[in-house]
């Protein structure tokens, strides 16, 4: 019987992984003309946050708290996976003027 509890443990556990693992979305920002497009979302935890950096030049995308510094090449891209909810600002540290937020839920 211990062992049949267990399973049953074990299989919901990875039900609710999966089930979390399944909704986790991309949710892409563009980077073009020297601004994050757009400058605010909304995320959950779990999901990922891609910059899509249309500019000749070189971003980042530098949470203010310290939490992720992402460098995103000239026409190429950049992402993190979010851990934490709250709310997050971010900015490029080479173009101190572009700034974003992100709003993140459970």
């Amino acid at each position: 019987m211990r062992g049949k509890t267990a399973g049953v443990i074990l299989g919901a556990l990875l039900l609710v992984f999966a089930t979390r693992a399944a909704r986790a979305e991309v949710v892409e920002v563009r980077i073009n003309k020297l601004a994050f497009v757009p400058a605010q979302i909304s995320a959950h935890v779990g999901d990922t946050v891609e910059w899509v950096n249309a500019d000749f030049v070189v971003h980042t995308a530098t949470a203010r708290n310290g939490a992720w510094d992402v460098i995103i090449p000239a026409h190429s891209s950049g992402s993190i996976v979010i851990e934490a909810d709250g709310m997050v600002d971010y900015y490029c540290k080479y173009h101190p003027n572009m700034t974003g937020r992100i709003s993140v839920a459970k």
